[in-house]
């Protein structure tokens, strides 16, 4: 099946830009990426999402899970889950490797479920 990238558009609109400040995602009371470079995603009607830097998530606690996804804005996701002391947590981030150019700004980035680790954005 061929896969066509839709385009982000006044229906469905999606923008990238800079987060302000800091951005720190904590695994239980663990600090596993903390940064100053995140981004934030704001598509349509969902909440908005930070996507952090793939160098400033400790690698240590990041491994490669075989969840993949799709989503016709931003490409093909994959998944990483999180391990530390306190146990593993199954999926808790995704990045789009090869993200489609109209959101290609958060290659290399993670995002993160809320529900899943504390996502944290701190005044600058």
């Amino acid at each position: 099946m061929s896969r066509h990238p839709k385009v982000p558009d006044a229906l469905h609109p999606i923008t990238v830009t800079p987060t302000p400040g800091r951005v720190r995602i904590l695994a239980g009371d663990q600090v596993i990426a903390d940064t100053t470079a995140a981004l934030t995603l704001r598509e349509s009607t969902y909440p908005p999402v930070q996507y952090v830097p793939l160098a400033d998530v400790d690698p240590a606690v990041l491994s490669a899970t075989s969840t993949s996804t799709y989503c016709p804005f931003k490409g093909d996701a994959s998944y990483y889950s999180v391990t530390t002391p306190s146990g593993t947590i199954a999926d808790a981030g995704w990045t789009y490797p090869e993200a489609y150019e109209a959101v290609a700004d958060i290659r290399g980035h993670v995002a993160w479920y809320p529900d899943r680790v504390t996502v944290e954005v701190l005044d600058a």
